[in-house]
């Protein structure tokens, strides 16, 4: 019997997804949000869903809080304490103490805080150290903001801080020896889905003597995160993605206590100050997170943010992140079995772990022979009402949010696709046209 024809014996049938629908204790948290009819929404890992309170909420931030309260409301509303109180909402969900995270700029502006931040505290302790540690394969502007640091850092003579990046467990294990700096990893990996076993890697990291530095932006929300349980010493993430917050929410650092008043971030704006509204020309940090403060906060921005963390934590009446979790890996099993379920699927390859507790809440699958680089196909796939994303050169991503997506939503997924490739429906010169965004 072929390996196909095995996977298809096992493969689910929709009434079975149907069934594990009915049995799902997290099944009532999908009503959170507003989902268009028709649209099986497998993009919850680039944008997550929006929640039905955001609309009316960020309504109420505009017409009453802006428009009656004016500037009243950094005080009549808690303008001023969004923050530091989404902050507080965040860190239930990775594992952080109180105090310890603050919602604020972008993911990008907070990792150059805390690399900033780490550098200086290294520079102290051991200022040998120049090596910044990665991924090749981590998201680019996690790379690109690390290097355009080490350039400022360096000036021109060049040299000094350097950047290594690694390959493999084997490769990253190999480049802790070389006692860097630091270490900067996203727990779950943008392109693939692998896990980083946090507290093992922290812990080498932290043997070696150097400092770790956590992106939850892939993680946060669907996965169990410990940051103090592992020892972690910094990270940050992204609100848009599994914390529904909507596009270009805010995102959150974290930062262990220890390090908090060690040294203060190079983005010295005036709410990270001790006294903001004393106006003092010379800056004292604040003390604790709030330090980690730059600029004006987004208030719109913020209010719906809060709502999506909301809707995660909601999940805490039905066993939290850990039932999300074993949730997310039970429709990306299925979603795999069902995909290789069938001859069609032969010109797609599996590039995340097919072991489910090494995979985050997603599914990357690689295009080749004659699919090309498989971007027409996701085009194909959105225009039926599949909605996944590409990403170059040749991967497929489908991401699982488990608080609205359903085993059904998985089973007719995997129909629409094995129909598109049957018919090669996908091979249209509209479907190979790239937009700016994929």
């Amino acid at each position: 019997m072929s390996a196909n024809a095995t996977q298809a014996v096992r493969a689910p049938t929709r009434e079975q997804c149907s069934a594990r629908d009915a049995a799902d204790t997290l099944a009532p948290l999908r009503e959170q949000f507003e989902l268009p009819p028709g649209i099986i929404y497998l993009d919850g890992n680039s944008l997550g869903a929006m929640p039905r309170t955001a609309s009316a909420r960020v309504a109420q931030v505009v017409n009453q809080e802006w428009a009656q309260g004016l500037i009243r409301s950094w005080n009549d509303a808690g303008w001023i304490d969004l923050p530091a109180r989404v902050g507080a909402k965040i860190g239930r969900l990775i594992g952080a103490a109180d105090n310890e995270v603050v919602a604020t700029d972008s993911t990008s502006v907070n990792l150059f805080k805390v690399l900033a931040a780490a550098l200086r505290i290294q520079a102290k302790r051991r200022p040998e150290r120049n090596l910044i540690v990665s991924e090749r394969d981590n998201f680019p502007t996690d790379l690109y903001v690390a290097q355009g640091l080490a350039d400022l850092l360096n000036g021109d003579a060049g040299s000094g801080y350097q950047m290594l990046l690694v390959d493999g467990a084997e490769e990253l294990e190999a480049a802790i020896k070389r006692d860097p700096a630091l270490v900067m990893l996203t727990q779950v990996n943008y392109r693939s889905g692998r896990i980083h076993d946090m507290a093992a890697v922290t812990a080498r990291v932290r043997r070696a003597g150097a400092l770790m530095v956590w992106d939850l932006a892939h993680s946060a929300g669907v996965l169990p995160v410990e940051l103090n349980a592992s020892g972690a010493d910094f990270a940050v993430g992204c609100g848009y993605k599994y914390l529904n917050g909507g596009p270009g929410a805010p995102a959150y650092v974290w930062v262990a206590k220890r390090h908090q008043d060690s040294f203060w971030q190079p983005l010295s704006g005036w709410l990270g100050h001790a006294q903001p509204f004393n106006f003092e020309s010379g800056y004292r940090p604040a003390p604790g997170i709030s330090r980690y403060l730059c600029g004006t906060p987004p208030i719109v921005s913020l209010a719906a943010l809060e709502c999506g963390v909301d809707s995660v934590l909601a999940a805490e009446t039905y066993g939290g992140t850990f039932a999300l979790h074993a949730k997310s890996r039970a429709l990306t099993d299925v979603f795999i079995e069902l995909v290789e379920s069938s001859h069609t699927a032969s010109d797609l390859t599996l590039a995340s772990p097919r072991e489910a507790t090494q995979r985050g809440s997603q599914v990357s699958f690689a295009a080749g022979g004659a699919l090309g680089n498989g971007y027409a196909l996701m085009q194909a796939l959105i225009a039926r009402g599949v909605i996944g994303d590409f990403r170059a050169p040749d991967v497929l991503r489908f991401g699982f949010a488990p608080l609205y997506t359903r085993f059904v939503d998985v089973y007719d997924a995997c129909e629409i696709l094995h129909e598109i490739l049957a018919t090669r429906s996908w091979d249209t010169a509209a479907f190979h046209q790239k937009g700016a965004v994929t």
